[in-house]
């Protein structure tokens, strides 16, 4: 069972996410589902999401799912698509886990809307230090 207040007052000090509005809903073996509402500081200069904001959640889900037992994983490689356009207010990064070696661990992070709709996929291959 994950202490879920542990695991958010550790990450609080994740402050780029957390101050953008980043927070964590879901936390389990090799998975994390983290999630921001839209706002007006969230938007390019045409309306849309701002690229980074998937990134960055995408970025926030893979380091809960691989830090929040024992701190130490980062990220070597990222490589994200944008495939659509949320449609409702909130995103969500929901991790799906690859597979993991001695060193090494690879997750494919789903970043959609509260209505099911996908906006990007990041895969990220991370280093255990």
């Amino acid at each position: 069972m994950v202490d879920m207040d542990k695991v958010r007052d550790f990450f609080s000090k994740d402050r780029f996410a957390t101050e953008n509005g980043a927070v964590i809903d879901e936390v389990g073996d090799n998975y994390a589902r983290v999630s921001l509402t839209i706002a007006d500081r969230h938007r390019n200069a045409v309306g849309g999401v701002m690229g980074g904001v998937y990134f960055m959640l995408a970025d926030f889900a893979f380091a809960v799912a691989t830090n929040h037992k024992a701190p130490g994983t980062v990220s070597l490689t990222s490589d994200i698509s944008f495939i659509g356009v949320p449609k409702g207010k909130r995103l969500i990064a929901e991790t799906e886990f690859i597979k993991e070696g001695r060193t090494t661990c690879c997750y494919t992070v789903r970043v959609t809307d509260e209505l099911g709709n996908i906006t990007s996929v990041v895969k990220i291959v991370g280093y255990k230090k």
